[in-house]
Order: C-alpha cells, then structure tokens, then sequence
C-alpha cells in the first residue's frame, strides 16, 4: 500500500485532551556525577508540536526521558497543566502520566502480534475492548488487515506506525516521539514523517519530537529548541531560529556557513568575502561573521551589480537542482563554500567574481561557542 492509499485508508484518530508540559530550571547528573542537562526551561502549549533539536549527547532523549518519568532529573521540576509530576515534592510514575512514548527503536514484543504489541498497557480495558482499540488504532494508521503479524514479519516503516498506533491508543494527554525516522531510509521516512504529522494533528494530542536533523525539525514542528551540551541554546519558531539565530552554533545547525573571523570597526567586519555589516557587535570587539552558503553567488563577469570578489573554482558538484562548489579566495583561510542554481557558470571557466547576500550574513561576538 502506498502513502496515498495509506492516508485514505486511515480512520480519523481519537482525539486526546491535550495538556501542557512545562520544563522548570531542569537539571540532571549521571550517576558519575557528570552534569547532562544544565538548567533547562520550557515551555509546550496544549495541542502543539515541539520539536527538540541538537547534535547527538546534547541531552534531548535525557529530557524526553525525564518528561516520561523513566529518569528522575537531579533538580527542577516538570509540570503538566501547571501542576507538578515531578520535582522536590513529587514523582508521578511513567503510568499515572498519561504521557505515551514512540522510541527510537519502536521496542515491539518480538513475540507479540501487531495487534497485542498495540492493546499491551490498556490494563484499564477489558480484553475484548482493548483488542477492538487496538484493531481501530491499526486502521489509523493504515495497517488494517496486519492485525496478526508479527514485527519481524514487517518493514521498518510499518513498525513504526505500529509504535505510533500503541502510543496513541490510550489517547494520551501528551506524545514524545524519540527519533522515530532514525532507521528508515529517505524516500520511506519523507511518506512516514508526513503521515505521522498528520495523526498528531488528528488526535490534537501535545507532542515534543527528538531529532538531530534540522530540516526534519522544521517540517514537524510548531516550535522548535535547540539544544547543545546539555543546554539550552535557543527557543521559538522556526523563522527566529533560521533568521535571527542568536549564536554561531545556531546559525551554523540550520545551514552550512563559512566563518571569517575578524574586529568590528565602523559597524563593520572585513572579510575576503567584502566588508559585512557587523549588526549589533559594537565597535572593537572580535567577532565570527557566518554567511550560508546558499547566500554566497558566482558571477561570470565583475559588476556593481554583481561579484566584485575575484575567485577561482577549486571543485564543483551537480546536486540536481543545485550545484556546491568551492572557490579559493585571497585571504580566505579556507575554501569558500557556495550552493547555487545550476548552469550559472560555464563548465569551462574557472576563474570568477563573488557576490554575498546580506540576509545571509549573521555577525556575533566571537566567544567559545563554535560549531
């Protein structure tokens, strides 16, 4: 069955009472007193899709973990709908949370139908009520007629609308979904991601989504935090964190960048790439200017009214709709990077002129935070 049948065939998913979940000064040790998660507060509003966001062991399968009530934060204090389910006073366990958990490895019953893998935890049904829930909860994800397989019997892709289906059969308040596109291939994951969106928004239950892959994040989510060593780096819509990101670790998550480093002077920082607008640096200081490398454009002739920086191709590399190419530019202490529209430059010429786009330019205050 294809994703077009697939959502055809799906049935409209219970909705859930979605909840809020708050996040307040949230911190948590390993067990060798090592510090993962420094201080962290957040926010999820009732019926919204956040997604956190990072490179690998910054801490978001630590803070789904924490939310889910399978680990115990050393301080702060979580809370659902404004009322505390774990902190000082209280720990609400996993099962009294009406929190469901889509994990990373989906954590089917290998010995297990699809459809017991699904009914497993509606203690509250009876057998034959939690057996149709979890007969309905197939069909919303479209597996109707998979009811009696087994996982192995399976492709990744429908294992994970099984784990999708067991999360959601209880109607939970609140879904964390732990990199749930992890293991499946590209073309498989674009068809799986969209229609898992879609039961999110059907079932209007409050979601928060791990993963590392930023364009992933920016598909699924209502908000977005980034997350890096632990903390917090920044919190908001998807068009904040792309366009006003407030350090260079963020400008550098959502897109490749080159980075030049140099002093502020008249509200400017000298690049080999031109003279950039330094924003709100002041005057003296050191600062990183990061320009992604889809504002970056070659000319075939010098002009005002294009590339003014003489460069020279060291490589090009067709990516369908785009090329990436590298260019060694005087002063620059590495290969400038660039992704343009194809055909812009005879395969032939090698030697060019740069231009840069200013709303691709961010300028910080140049300070340990690196990519």
């Amino acid at each position: 069955m294809n994703a077009v049948d697939r959502q055809a065939a799906r049935q409209p998913v219970g909705v859930s009472f979605a909840a809020s979940l708050g996040f307040e000064h949230i911190c948590h040790n390993y067990s060798s007193g090592l510090r993962v998660l420094h201080d962290i507060s957040l926010d999820v509003e009732p019926g919204k899709i956040l997604c956190l966001l990072g490179p690998s062991g910054s801490g978001k399968s630590t803070l789904l973990g924490i939310a889910s009530g399978v680990e115990r934060q050393t301080a702060g204090r979580v809370t659902m709908n404004g009322s505390e389910i774990a902190g000082p006073n209280v720990f609400l366990p996993p099962e009294k949370r009406s929190i469901g958990f889509v994990f990373q490895d989906y954590a089917l019953f290998p010995h297990m139908t699809l459809a017991q893998n699904v009914a497993y935890g509606l203690n509250k049904l009876s057998r034959e009520e939690a057996r149709q829930s979890a007969f309905r909860a197939l069909e919303r994800v479209g597996l109707t007629g998979y009811a009696n397989r087994y996982p192995h019997e399976v492709s990744g892709g429908e294992q994970q609308r099984v784990a999708l289906a067991r999360a959601l059969a209880p109607r939970p308040a609140i879904l964390l979904l732990d990199e749930p596109f992890s293991g499946l291939d590209s073309r498989l994951r674009d068809a799986i991601r969209g229609e898992t969106l879609a039961a999110l928004r059907e079932s209007r239950a409050t979601a928060i989504i791990v993963t590392h892959d930023a364009k992933e994040a920016m598909m699924l989510g209502d908000k977005l935090a980034l997350l890096n060593n632990g903390r917090l780096v920044q919190h908001g819509s998807m068009e904040d964190l792309y366009n006003h990101p407030e350090t260079l670790f963020a400008a550098a998550f959502f897109s490749p960048v080159n980075i030049f480093e140099g002093k502020v002077q008249d509200g400017h920082i000298d690049t080999p790439l031109g003279s950039l607008k330094a924003g709100k640096v002041a005057d003296g200081l050191l600062a990183s200017a990061s320009i992604r490398i889809t504002g970056v454009t070659a000319h075939a002739h010098c002009n005002s009214g294009g590339g003014t920086v003489p460069a020279r191709i060291i490589s090009r590399r067709f990516l369908g709709d785009a090329e990436y190419m590298l260019f060694a530019v005087n002063g620059a202490p590495s290969p400038v990077q660039a992704q343009m529209p194809c055909g812009l430059i005879p395969q032939e010429m090698t030697e060019v002129y740069l231009s840069v786009d200013p709303r691709a330019v961010c300028v910080f205050e140049t300070v340990a935070d690196k990519p």
